[in-house]
Parts: structure tokens; sequence; C-alpha cells
């Protein structure tokens, strides 16, 4: 094949004509039929499908797959060199040409039920989108501050009327500008459009700069439609406006945004109230004729609601009660409150409830969630589920909750506001509310988790409650109610309820680290420790968990800290198993940070307490963990003693995830021992085990541990699939431990296929992230890993200044890596095998 068609590739077609090619000469060169399809799988482990894909053409294969596979079709060195530059152009080209690739998101909620007006505005925006005018945003806002008037109706049905014009995807966030709570930061805001174009939660950068820039990027070039509803400023604004004028954003806001307009040249839309005959209209959508024996001046729906109820009141008499309504809020506020024309409407719609659903009504401005379902409802309102679901209802028909699942509700957040300045029962609904999500929460855990059971103890839901009792309800419940549970801690902490903050800490924290819920994590103990009193009860519990976070996180040195602080404070409390538990989350951090020894003892203490309060469960965990220690020091026979007494352990307590943990690092250590056949057998069932426990970091670490199987036996397509699908978890579950690892393990796949330019970039990012979080024997093996390559580059200096590092690194660290590398230092060899692996620590 020869360089100059090379030169011609422009697309994946192109490409994969050459790749037949070279399948055709392969053939006639051997004398012998085209290879099949099932035998390049079975020279690859690919499946037969994936390979028919990257020979027609349909899917461009991966680098280091494509490289395996111009390989076996038999392309000289000359050829793959230059059809790895031109399959690098064509993802290129594919990159430039087409940058909607990838996901395509589709925001919008529902469009709105009987729309009806403002064709003058409708008009107005149809005009300029076919004008094709070059504005940064459109801005539908109500100059005279009067809310409910129709914003986000008006945005939300342009957006579906036009959603085919945006072919790249359209984007929605309420930004909650006027909630009476506090509006979406700008920050989570582009982290939400980030995760939904596709980038991972771990990739997503901590400064709001950074991400708005990331967001600019990924929005250059596609026709997108970005909806950004309830605007507080022009500044909530700015941040999440795109940089390309293919874009368009339309922005809702009780605010002109006068500096929007002046300084972006956003297109201002104003709207009053809807005409006479616009109010007639929707009423007569809403109620029926009955409208036109009295048309009404004002159309909200729940004016229709009360008209519709009251089917035999004139609407005249109707009106005039709104009326009378609009005075007496008037009076009362004589300031002149900018939204009192709408609410006006509320007070008149709440008169006319039954006292029952208008207790209610007012009690659901006390919960600090977005959502919330009969049980939450009942414990506010001290009441049964049967009598809670009919008041909802109730307040449902008459448009004062929003239904948006199968018995779940929200509230608009004016009529949130409105239920807020009604309420007046506080401490003790708010204290049943925290209580019955408390409680439950404990008890979706006992049934997750029952070798935990009671730690802490929490008393059970008082009925009526949820029903938790077996693992696929109990799984259901806390992700389904997981924001509102993190809400409810930071509310209980910022309002003088320590202890449902650090309960709730307390009892979540297992659940939250195995699914890898961090973010929320970082906020649900960060407010407990803030709110828990120095020297209390659980502050140490507290402290741990947040030390943990941060330990998966990769941030080891704030870990140290806060674990350092959390045994300061178990001491204080006189708690023996909260401080053997701080004992054994500091062990792995000492690990990470590169003091092995004092890892060791420091396990060993928390070991040696936990057996004697005879907690069977963390005795497991400190035995996973010492074994890892153990392996790491060239301790073997210990190490393989450790982890397999874990793993009985875990199963006589019934916890499939942390013997999965265990069966993987004994796959890790038979791996090093050359015992390659037993090392798969274990990681299979240390796999499904983490699957089964629903446990993506177990998962991510079994299988990259099976990848470094693969590189030690040769099988070096199999090492990096497997390699990459680890990668890809870590990535999406944050995991830098598990990240670094894999990295530098593909680093040293990549140098055994000779890629070493490939295998540079890994272990070269590998060293950077490892320098980051502080993990010292990981910038050993990743100083290791440059080094090899570069030595067999012919660089022979700089490599043998990686070398000497990795020795001071390794030496430090007394692991036995360091008269391997003094070896190579003496005579530095061809090449080498990857004797490292990922281990899974236990948690407690």
């Amino acid at each position: 094949m020869a360089a100059w068609r090379v030169a011609e590739v422009r697309t994946v077609a192109d490409l994969a004509r050459i790749l037949r090619g070279l399948r055709r000469r392969h053939a006639r060169r051997q004398g012998r039929p085209e290879l099949t399809y099932r035998e390049l799988a079975a020279a690859t482990g690919w499946s037969h499908g994936i390979i028919g894909e990257y020979l027609s053409g349909r899917i461009l294969p991966p680098t280091e797959r494509f490289d395996v596979l111009i390989g076996l079709l038999g392309a000289s060195p000359a050829e793959m060199g230059a059809l790895a530059t031109a399959r690098d152009q064509v993802e290129e080209n594919r990159r430039v040409a087409a940058p909607a690739e990838g996901p395509v998101p589709r925001q919008l909620p529902l469009d709105v039920f009987g729309f009806t007006g403002r064709a003058g505005q409708l008009a107005g925006l149809d005009a300029m989108l076919a004008a094709g005018e070059r504005r940064p945003a459109v801005v539908i806002s109500a100059v005279a501050g009067t809310a409910g008037v129709g914003k986000t109706a008006l945005a939300v049905h342009w957006a579906h009327r036009v959603a085919k014009r945006f072919p790249g995807g359209q984007l929605y966030l309420d930004l909650r500008g006027y909630d009476p709570g506090s509006p979406v930061p700008a920050a989570d805001a582009l982290a939400a459009f980030l995760r939904a174009l596709g980038v991972e939660p771990a990739d997503i950068p901590d400064d709001v700069a950074e991400r708005a820039a990331l967001y600019r990027t990924l929005l250059a070039g596609r026709r997108m439609l970005v909806v950004l509803d309830n605007a507080h400023s022009a500044d909530h604004v700015r941040p999440l406006l795109p940089g390309t004028p293919s874009c368009m954003v339309v922005v809702t806001s009780r605010d002109a945004l006068a500096g929007l307009v002046a300084r972006e040249g956003a297109l201002r839309i104003d709207l009053t109230t809807l005409t006479p005959d616009e109010s007639a209209d929707l009423l007569r959508t809403l109620i029926g004729p009955r409208v036109d024996q009295n048309p009404l001046p004002l159309a909200l729906r729940i004016a229709a609601e009360m008209a519709t109820s009251r089917p035999m009141a004139p609407l005249s008499e109707l009106v005039a009660e709104l009326r009378d309504e609009q005075r007496r809020l008037d009076l009362l506020d004589a300031a002149g409150d900018t939204r009192t024309a709408v609410r006006s409407v509320f007070s008149w719609s709440h008169r006319h409830l039954p006292a029952a659903a208008a207790r209610l009504f007012d009690l659901l401005g006390l919960h600090p969630g977005r959502e919330f379902d009969m049980y939450g409802a009942a414990a506010l309102a001290g009441t049964g589920t049967g009598r809670a679901a009919a008041l909802l209802d109730e307040l449902a028909r008459g448009h004062l909750v929003e239904q948006v699942g199968p018995g779940r509700y929200t509230m608009h957040d004016l009529l949130r506001a409105f239920a807020v300045e009604r309420a007046t029962e506080g401490r003790e609904p708010l204290t049943r509310l925290f209580d019955h999500y408390l409680s439950t929460a404990a008890a979706a855990m006992d049934t997750l988790y029952p070798y935990e059971r009671g730690r802490p103890v929490v008393p059970p839901p008082r009925p009526p409650a949820p029903p938790v009792g077996e693992p696929g309800q109990a799984s259901r419940w806390l992700d389904r109610e997981r924001p509102t549970l993190v809400a409810v801690a930071v509310h209980a902490a910022r309002h003088g309820r320590p202890r449902h903050a650090v309960d709730l800490s307390r009892v979540l924290w297992r659940h939250l680290e195995v699914h890898c819920h961090y973010q929320e994590a970082l906020t649900l103990h960060g407010a407990a420790a803030e709110a828990a009193p120095a020297g209390g009860h659980g502050l140490a519990g507290v402290l741990t968990n947040l030390g943990g976070i941060r330990w998966w996180l990769g941030d080891h040195r704030e870990a140290r800290a806060l674990f350092e602080q959390a045994l300061e404070s178990a001491r204080r409390e006189g708690d023996a198993e909260g401080e053997a538990r701080v004992l054994g989350r500091l062990g792995l951090v000492h690990e990470r940070l590169g003091d092995l020894e004092r890892s060791l003892d420091v396990l060993r203490a928390a070991l040696a307490v936990f057996e004697r309060t005879g907690n069977r469960h963390a005795q497991g965990a400190q035995l996973v963990n010492i074994g890892i220690m153990c392996r790491r020091l060239g301790r073997y026979e210990e190490a393989a003693a450790r982890q397999t007494r874990a793993a009985e352990v875990f199963a006589e307590v019934g916890d499939l995830r942390l013997r999965g943990y265990a069966l993987g690092n004994l796959g890790a250590l038979y791996n090093l021992l050359g015992r390659h056949d037993e090392a798969l057998e274990h990681l299979g069932q240390a796999l499904a085990d983490c699957r089964a426990a629903r446990d993506p970091g177990g998962e991510g670490s079994a299988v990259g541990t099976m990848g470094a199987v693969y590189l030690r036996v040769g099988r070096h397509a199999d090492a990096l699939d497997h390699l990459h699908r680890a990668l890809a978890i870590s990535r999406e579950t944050a995991d830098r431990n598990l990240e670094v690892e894999t990295l530098n393990t593909l680093g040293e796949t990549l140098h055994a296929m000779g890629q070493p330019d490939s295998a540079l970039a890994r272990h070269r990012a590998a060293l950077a992230l490892a320098e980051r979080t502080g993990d010292r024997y990981e910038q050993a093996r990743a100083l290791d890993g440059v080094a090899h390559v570069l030595s067999g580059t012919g660089h022979t200096a700089q490599a043998r200044e990686h070398w000497r590092a990795a020795l001071a690194a390794y030496r430090s660290l007394g692991v036995p890596e360091a008269d391997r590398v003094l070896a190579r230092l003496g005579d530095p060899p061809a090449a080498d095998d990857a004797k490292r692996r990922i281990g899974r620590a236990g948690g407690t």
C-alpha cells in the first residue's frame, strides 16, 4: 500500500477501503483466501460484528485496535506509520466536519397544554430566526415585574415549534433565580450542561471559567438551542452563553436584564398579561364555552380550575372575588410587592380550598426538597398516606402542585414562595419530616447492608412508611430520594438541627461511596461536619466520611488532615470502634503518600480493636487492606493468607461486594506470582460479585486487573479492551486511584505492543495525575515506565535519569521494585514484564 495513496484518505470509508485492500493483498501473499471475520476475531479477541463494522467503514477503530488490525493484515512498518497518520487525520476531519457527534440532548420540558395568544411575540421570534439574526440571546422578560405572566410557557412553546431547526440538540435548565432557596450557581448549571454534552463527571473542571470555556468549545459550530429559564440577573446568565453564532439562547427572567441587552446585544421581548381576547381563548380551552357568557380579564390556570370546580357560579362573581383579593393584598403590602398580581390568584384559590388541603399546602412550604411524595406529605401533616394522597390530588387539580411522576409532586417557584410565606407551623412538622427521611434511609441501608445494622442506632420508621424491606425497593428509594436527602441534611445543618445532619451522614456514607455519588457525598458530609458540635457525638464519623470521599477523589493530603481530626474526636468521645475505623482509613492514606510500613502498623492496630469488639465485617476490611500492604512490600505469603481469610469473612457475613475486593486482590497477587489461570478465575468471580453489588469502582478494578493479567500472558488486544473499560469507569466515577493505576498499565501494554509514543503519553499522564494526588508508588511506576520507553527508543541518557528518580522513590517506599530498577541501571534491558496491577482497598 503506497504512502501516496494513503495521503488521499479523508473519511472512514476511505480508510475501510484501504483495510480491505490490505486484507486482499495479505491473502495473495499467503496464497490463500482472505482472512475471515472468525479468524480475525480469534486473533484479536474482538467480536465478529465489530470487525465487520471496522472493515465496512461504519465505525472508526480506536487507535490501539487500528494498529493491531493493520499489523494482522500485513502492513509494513512504513505503511503502519503512514496509516496511523491517516487514521488520526480521519478522526480530525470528523471532529471538524461533524462537531455535533456525541450526545444530542433533548431536554425541553413538555409543551404547554392549551397555549393561547402571544401571536405577536411568536411571530417576532419566528421572523428573527428566519432572518438569521446573529444575536447571542433572546430575553423574554416581564419588565413591570409581573410574575406568572407566561414567560416559561412562551419560551418552551416556541422552542418546541423550532426544535427541528437545531439538529445539535436543545439544552434546558431552570435556574431558579427567584426560588425561595438559592438560585442555581453558574458553576452547577455548566456542570449539568457538560454532562448532557457527554463530558464525564471526572473530566469537568473545578474552576467555573474553565467549565465555561469547555462548554463553549463543545458548542462551537453546533446548531443548538439553549433555554435558560428563570434567570436572576445578567451575571447569572453570562457564563452560560455559547461563543458561537450557530447557537441560540432563550432566557426568561422577571428582571429586564438590561445589561445583557446593552452589553451582549440581546433581543428583549417584554410580556404583559394576556389581552381580554387571549384570556377568553385560554379559558375557553380550559373550561369550555361558559367563558363566552362572562368574559374574564385575567387568565391563569389556577383561576380556570376554580371556575371549573364551581360550575354554577357566574364568572362575573369569580372576577369580583379575585378583585377583592387583590385589594386585600395591596393593603397588606403598601410598598407594592412585584408578585402581588399572581399572589392574589394564589390567595384567592387558597381560601377556597378545604381546610386540610390548605394546611398541607402551607406545610409543603417547609419542605427543603424540590420533589415530595405522599409519605413526605403524610409526615409533614401528621396524617396517613391515604389522606395525604387525596389532599395532594386535590392540590394538583387546583394546579397548586404539579405531578412529575407516579406519586411524586413538585411546585412552581412562585407557588413555593407563596407556601413559604404561609408556613407558620415549623418545628414539629419538620421534625416529623426529617425523622421520616432519616429513619427510612436507615431502614433501607439495613436492608442493603445488613452486616452494618444499627451503626448508628436510628429508631425504625413510623407508619406509614415507604416499602424498603427488599433490596430492589431499598435501592430505588435511595436513588429516587438522594437529592432530597442531601437537601434535608443541608437544611438541618443550617437551621439548628445538627442531629439529623450528622445521622444522615453516618447512615448514608457507604451507599454514597459504593455508588460513587461523590459530589453529593461532599455536600452532605460537609454540611454535617459544619453543624456537628465540637467534641459532640458523631463528629468523628462525619469527618471520617468526608475524608473517605477525599481519598476516593485522590485528594490524599486533605484526606489525611480530616482523618487526623476524626482520630482526635473519636478518642475524645471514647469511641473505640470509631477510632479503629479512622485508623483503617488513615492507613490507606499513609500507603498512598508513600509510608507503607506506617500504613501496615496502623492497619494492624485497627484490626486488633475490631477483633476485641467482635466486629467481623470491619475485621474483613482490615484484612483486605493489610493484604494489599503485604503484597506491596513483597510479603506474598502473608498477603495471600490475609486476602483468603478476608474473602471467607465476607462470605460469612454476606457482603458480596467486599468479597469481590478480596478475590480481586488475590487475583492481582496471583498475576504477580505468574499463576495466571488462578488470577483470571478469582478476578472473574470478583467482577461478578461487584456487579451484583452495583459497585462500579470494584467492577473497574477487577476489569483493569484482568487487563494486567492479559498483558502478562501476551494477549495484548484483550489487555487493551479491558484497560480501556477500566479507564472509562474510573473517569465516570471520578476514582483517581483507579485512573492513575490503569494509565500506567495501559502504558506498559502499549510499550509491549511496539507503540512507544502512545505508551509514553499514558505514562506521562499517569505521572502528572499521581503527582497531583500524592500517590508515591504510582509516581515511581510512571517514571519506571517512561524510562523503559525512552530506553527502547535509543534515548539512553534520559532513560537513566528517569530510572534514577524511580529508584529513589521505590527505595523510599521499601518495595521490591527498587532492586529491579537498580539492575536496569547496571544493564538496562530491552523490555520489561509488567508485574504490577490494580488492587482495591476494603472500606470500613
